[in-house]
């Protein structure tokens, strides 16, 4: 049986990294049967509805954030979608994946709730925790010995950050320098026609 999360990037027909290092080579699903799982899933289909759409890119939000329905339901209720993109991604999961720590946001997710992850030098166990200008993210010192985090230190040499976030190599250390916006951001979702299902 095929991974659940793996189908559903499938289902979607893009990546969304919800996976490690495998997203990445040509293990990934998307890669090997890049079309709809199931026993239809090569035959033609017809032009999706409106409604298809925007319920297909509210269901990428979900996978690639992590969050149930009503989440993110309510957070297009209360919020902007520029403030929605800034809440998104500045989740901790998020920052940790993106500072290189994880391979993709669902380990991310993993190593906070364990207890892996420091945020100004406190251990924060809630993958959803808000980071602001001028937290500092860092590796637990007593972590920092597991396989987990094997070969880290010669592997973030390579790590490119958002520039909102900063990485010290050495340190294995990250730090908030701003609040990140969706200027000149290629989104893998259409935020608009998230909006429109919960509007609906």
């Amino acid at each position: 049986m095929k991974p659940i999360k793996e189908k559903k990037e499938r289902a979607l027909g893009m990546k969304l990294f919800v996976k490690a290092e495998r997203c990445s080579s040509p293990k990934c699903a998307t890669i090997r049967k890049p079309y709809r799982p199931g026993m239809h899933g090569q035959k033609r289909r017809r032009a999706m509805s409106d409604y298809g759409r925007q319920l297909q890119e509210k269901q990428k939000v979900q996978l690639l954030y992590g969050l149930k329905n009503n989440q993110v339901r309510l957070m297009f209720k209360k919020h902007s979608s520029s403030e929605i993109f800034s809440i998104l991604e500045r989740r901790l999961d998020r920052v940790v994946y993106y500072l290189g720590f994880a391979g993709s946001p669902r380990v991310a997710r993993q190593m906070i709730s364990h207890g892996h992850i420091l945020v100004n030098g406190r251990k924060v166990t809630i993958p959803s925790y808000g980071v602001t200008i001028g937290d500092t993210i860092a590796i637990r010192q007593e972590s920092r010995q597991r396989k987990l985090f094997e070969g880290i230190a010669e592997r973030l040499k390579q790590k490119e950050t958002p520039p909102w976030l900063k990485l010290n190599h050495e340190k294995l250390e990250g730090e908030c320098l701003a609040i990140p916006d969706a200027t000149g951001i290629q989104l893998p979702f259409d935020i608009s026609l998230v909006g429109e299902f919960y509007s609906r």
